[in-house]
């Protein structure tokens, strides 16, 4: 149907290379992006804008305002004959001994042609490759966190973004100051906060509880004497983006940085809901632009590297795909954690993966069939939630608690019956000596 994986990989599966200025794969050749002095930015997101919103002449955002209508959406057959117009780039070293050349009738960022258009019916998908949610969530949280909270390495407010803002000649407010001596001074932006103001923020993330299960423990990488987050995990980034940025950030961050981080954050809420319906993903169609609209007049054009700009298609791959928790890569990583884990010998680790593979077979085989022994079957749950156990036969051996005071009869149709009827027969082995009688 698709395949799921992070950014690299889907270049690799793609054969659309995933960096440059179009390293976009559902915007193609009409990628926003533009050269900064660090990096390849990727701003202009008023272009995704209605055609008559007003922030579409506004030159607040990248110093241009934009007529461009959206990128439009590309079928298989298109995308076959960009493939088939031209030559890639060339694999491996250059013939000449020399750095690695590029080709000079490349077509776009395209480096090969995907074996899977081999499948026949692979040009007539209109989703074959999904956008990671997990990794994007990840690197939006890690540049807010790092903008935010000024950490070294991760500080997208640097002295070459603010040169980009006078190169673009907007905001400036925020432009480097020149001292009598030469030296630069950098105006403090809104959305720095002091040490004191990150120390207190990080002993927010000390102080909360989660419910069990809920999170991994983040206090366990904050750091109260330099006010700085590290070693967060992907899990941590989705927790705090949705639910502890927007409210920790509220009393450090003036009204309009606050209001867009809580629509960030309520954003992928949504986004990552269990149940999804098509007009509320076409509702955070249009949010998620007016949102990174918002936070390009707040944060410098360093801050939106190609990871901010993919989050706009997220929408759309989810009217297409469905929910995205059938779509993103936790499940994949928490299973390679797994198998990382059996790697005792790493001169050969796929041997040592396929022996503790076999061995934990083994030992899940002998719990479900060894009896007076505690197993992970048997052994009593961690959290203790009340209930009954059903007596009788095994089918009923979980415990369940009923809802409401008073325990009321329920009318089951006939097909509903049957159906129940059934799942006892086939899942109760102490009637399995009456069944053959039934049978006969």
């Amino acid at each position: 149907m698709w395949t799921i994986n992070d950014f690299p990989a889907y270049g690799n599966l793609s054969g659309w290379c995933t960096k440059g200025y179009l390293a976009c794969p559902n915007c193609n050749e009409n990628a926003s992006s533009q050269r900064l002095r660090s990096k390849i930015g990727y701003t202009g997101a008023h272009r995704y804008l209605l055609e008559d919103h007003p922030w579409r002449r506004s030159k607040l955002f990248n110093g241009k305002a934009d007529d461009r209508a959206r990128p439009s959406e590309l079928s298989g057959e298109q995308i076959l004959n960009q493939l088939d117009s031209g030559t890639f780039k060339p694999f491996g070293k250059h013939p000449s001994n020399q750095k690695r050349k590029k080709d000079e009738n490349t077509v776009l960022n395209w480096t090969k042609k995907s074996i899977f258009f081999e499948l026949p019916y692979w040009k007539t998908l209109k989703l074959r490759h999904n956008l990671d949610v997990m990794h994007i969530e990840k690197n939006i949280c890690d540049n807010l966190i790092g903008t935010l909270l000024s950490i070294d390495g991760k500080n997208k407010d640097t002295e070459k973004a603010r040169m980009d803002l006078e190169d673009m000649k907007i905001r400036k407010d925020l432009h480097l100051k020149r001292r009598a001596d030469g030296s630069f001074e950098k105006p403090i932006a809104l959305f720095t906060l002091s040490l004191k103001e990150r120390q207190d923020f990080c002993e927010f993330l000390k102080s909360i509880r989660y419910p069990d299960g809920y999170a991994a423990n983040i206090s366990m990488c904050v750091s109260t004497k330099g006010g700085k987050l590290s070693g967060l995990k992907s899990h941590d980034c989705h927790v705090l983006i949705q639910r502890l940025l927007p409210i920790g950030m509220r009393g450090y961050l003036n009204k309009d940085i606050s209001i867009a981080l809580f629509e960030l954050g309520n954003y992928f809420q949504q986004l990552c809901s269990k149940t999804v319906r098509v007009n509320d993903l076409e509702k955070l169609q249009e949010s998620i632009v007016l949102i990174l609209c918002k936070l390009e007049k707040i944060f410098p054009p360093a801050f939106f590297d190609v990871m901010v700009h993919l989050a706009i298609h997220l929408p759309r791959e989810a009217i297409l795909g469905g929910p995205v928790q059938y779509r993103w890569m936790y499940p994949i990583e928490r299973l390679l954690g797994i198998l990382k884990g059996y790697v005792a010998n790493r001169a050969h680790p796929e041997g040592s993966i396929a022996e503790a593979y076999i061995v934990k077979e083994c030992l899940t085989f002998c719990s479900m069939y060894l009896g007076g022994i505690e197993t992970v079957f048997n052994r009593e749950e961690r959290n203790e939630d009340g209930g009954d156990v059903g007596s009788g036969h095994s089918v009923f051996s979980q415990k369940v608690r009923t809802f409401g005071l008073t325990q009321r009869a329920v009318d089951v149709s006939e097909n509903e019956r049957k159906v129940a009827h059934w799942f006892i027969l086939y899942n109760s082995p102490e009637i399995d000596e009456y069944l053959e009688y039934v049978l006969i």
